[in-house]
């Protein structure tokens, strides 16, 4: 019963999809259109959770935690948990900004949970930094959020430009939200902490190698080459390898067959949407312009929405209301920055949850919600700010 209702979703909008297209209702000029822009990107999607699940297979990633837990003073039984906690930010920051948001929800979380958990310390601020910053990290980069890459496809730009465009409000998006966990949490990150022994490494070789390959293509992710290429590239390097040292671990769980149906689902039953009319509707709330208050209108409707459905949906619903660089980064905002409240309002704030309930942690959703909205009815303006500011234009 536990997986038919795990499959329910993602599988109930893929069909909801292809009765669009097949009905007729989807014209396929239009699919042919957005076939073109996103068969890309869920390429890349594919690539990049098979390289983050077979690293973390060959314990990577929980090699890395645990050193820099004992490189925080762990090791003598005298690290400093504040040490340890900033040493999480930086890791989910990492993470989020070059390897994706769901990389982070999947693989981070389990990691510091964990981390916590055998130190003896409150999992509760680890596991709220990591969703947070999975969520707003990811402004950064075109990797960093699959609704980024379909922004810098409709800007035609490279990794670079991008960064340009929305440094300033990146940053504040990892800034605040690390102050804000600080502020809520500041008693708890006191204290000291001895760190365990998280290292498992099976395969020596296998680890050293997925270590080599993920170094190799952070830079190639930023280079301005399409990033499906690169990550496709070195994909098929560890599935090469993983074959021809441990076959036995390759299962089909590695295929993120879930989020690839719901994305797809998704695409297709927005862009239905979008050929009867949903812009012309959207287009009166969202407002148009390039003034702060016109930025910031369309940067709050875009994390409604984005609360209300998915922040996926909400960018395609929204794009066409965005006719310029500027309003494209206002709306990036509110679907990157603002998901914040509602647990479906990103798919990694659910898989986050996922974890944690395996975990044996509990976050109550009530809980989440109210802290979530706290954070981005003081993040969406200042980032807005940010964003003007940048820019240097007249209100």
């Amino acid at each position: 019963m536990r997986t038919f209702r795990s499959w329910a979703l993602p599988a109930g909008a893929f069909v909801i999809g292809l009765l669009c297209l097949f009905l007729g209702l989807l014209p396929w000029a239009n699919f042919s259109e957005l076939a073109r822009r996103t068969i890309p990107i869920l390429l890349f999607v594919l690539a990049m959770t098979v390289i983050t699940e077979l690293a973390d297979d060959a314990g990577l990633f929980r090699v890395l935690t645990s050193r820099l837990a004992r490189w925080t003073g762990g090791r003598e039984g005298r690290g400093r948990v504040l040490a340890l906690w900033l040493v999480v930010v930086l890791l989910a920051t990492l993470s989020t900004v070059f390897l994706s948001l769901d990389t982070t929800a999947v693989l981070v979380t389990p990691v510091v949970v964990l981390l916590a958990l055998h130190a003896r310390i409150a999992p509760l601020p680890f596991a709220l930094t990591t969703v947070w910053l999975a969520n707003t990290a990811s402004l950064l980069l075109p990797v960093s959020n699959l609704t980024n890459l379909l922004a810098q496809h409709a800007l035609d730009v490279t990794p670079w430009q991008f960064l340009g465009l929305l440094w300033a409000p990146a940053l504040l998006g990892i800034a605040l939200p690390v102050l804000f966990v600080w502020l809520l949490f500041r008693y708890k990150l006191d204290g000291k902490f001895s760190a365990p022994n998280l290292e498992t490494a099976p395969d020596r070789r296998l680890l050293i190698l997925c270590a080599v390959v993920v170094t190799l293509l952070l830079p190639a992710l930023i280079s301005g080459i399409p990033v499906e290429y690169p990550a496709l590239l070195a994909a098929g390097v560890l599935l090469l390898a993983f074959v021809v040292r441990r076959r036995e671990t390759l299962r089909w769980r590695i295929l993120p067959a879930k989020p690839l149906l719901l994305t797809m689902g998704l695409f297709l039953v927005v862009e239905t949407l979008q050929v009867h009319g949903l812009p012309m509707l959207l287009s009166g709330v969202a407002g148009r312009g390039e003034g702060l208050f016109n930025l910031l209108q369309l940067s709050v409707v875009g994390a409604g929405t984005a609360n209300l459905a998915n922040n996926l949906p909400a960018y395609l619903a929204l794009e066409p209301t965005a006719q310029s660089p500027l309003r494209l980064a206002a709306l990036l905002i509110g679907v990157n920055l603002g998901p914040l409240v509602t647990p479906w309002a990103s798919l990694a704030t659910l898989l986050w949850h996922e974890r944690l309930k395996a975990l044996g942690v509990s976050v109550p959703w009530f809980r989440f919600a109210i802290l979530g909205l706290i954070l981005a009815v003081v993040l969406l303006p200042l980032s807005v700010l940010a964003l003007w500011l940048s820019a240097g234009l007249p209100g």
